[in-house]
C-alpha cells in the first residue's frame, strides 16, 4: 500500500509542477533521439498515407482481398529480413506493406463508408488526437516511467480476449459490449504511451533503427 500512496503521490506532485515551460522542456531526451523520434514519426506518417492510398486504391478497382494480404504478409517477412543497413530498400518495403495492408482492409472501408462515411472522419481525427496527445505524455515523461506499465496491459488485453471468447459462446449483453469497447480503447491507449518510452529507451542505448519500428 506504501508503494501505491507513494507512486500516485509523485504523479500528483509531477502535475503540479507542470507549466508551459515544462511542455517545452526536452532536456532528458538528447537531441539525436529527438531526432530519431523525428524520423519514427515521419515514417509513421508515411506508411499511413500509404495504407490510405491502398484503401482508396481498392475502392477504385476492388483488388483487395486473400492475394493482397498475403502480398502483405511476404513484404513483411522480407523487411525483417533484411540488414538495417539497406535503408533505402527497407523503407521501400515498408511503404509496399502499408500499401498492401491498406488495400487488404478495404471491403472493411468500404463497408464502412456505405454505412456512414463520418464514421472515417471520426476514428481518423479521434485516433491522432489520442495517440499525439498520449505520445507527447510518454516523451515529458521521466525515463522508464510507464515501461513497467507493459505487463498490466497484457494482463488487461488477456481479459479483452477471454470476455471475447466467453460471449461468443455463452452470448453477450450490450453493457459487455460496451466495457469490451472502451476498456480495449484504454488498454491500447496505454500502449501508445508504452511504445513511445520503450523507442526512446532504446534510441537512448543505441538502437536507431526507425524502419521497422512502426
Amino acid at each position: 500500500m506504501d508503494a501505491f500512496a507513494s507512486f500516485f503521490d509523485s504523479q500528483s506532485g509531477s502535475r503540479n509542477r507542470w507549466s508551459y515551460d515544462s511542455l517545452k522542456n526536452l532536456r532528458q531526451i538528447s537531441p539525436l533521439v529527438q531526432n530519431h523520434l523525428k524520423q519514427v514519426y515521419l515514417t509513421l506518417c508515411c506508411a499511413l498515407v500509404a495504407s490510405a492510398a491502398g484503401a482508396y486504391l481498392h475502392i477504385l478497382w476492388n483488388i483487395g482481398g486473400l492475394l493482397t494480404t498475403i502480398a502483405c504478409f511476404g513484404c513483411m517477412a522480407w523487411l525483417l529480413s533484411i540488414s538495417p543497413y539497406e535503408e533505402q530498400k527497407r523503407v521501400a518495403l515498408l511503404m509496399a506493406t502499408a500499401l498492401l495492408q491498406g488495400a487488404s482492409i478495404g471491403p472493411l472501408i468500404d463497408l464502412a463508408i456505405q454505412i456512414d462515411p463520418s464514421v472515417l472522419i471520426t476514428a481518423f481525427v479521434g485516433t491522432a488526437v489520442a495517440f499525439g496527445c498520449f505520445s507527447v505524455a510518454a516523451m515529458l515523461a521521466r525515463r522508464r516511467e510507464y515501461l513497467y506499465l507493459g505487463g498490466l496491459l497484457s494482463s488487461g488485453l488477456s481479459i479483452l480476449l477471454w470476455l471475447h471468447f466467453a460471449s461468443s459462446i455463452f452470448g453477450g449483453s450490450a453493457a459487455l459490449f460496451k466495457f469490451e469497447l472502451y476498456f480495449g480503447l484504454l488498454v491500447f491507449v496505454g500502449y501508445v504511451v508504452v511504445d513511445t518510452q520503450d523507442i526512446i529507451e532504446k534510441a537512448h542505448l543505441g538502437d536507431l533503427d526507425y524502419v521497422s519500428i512502426p
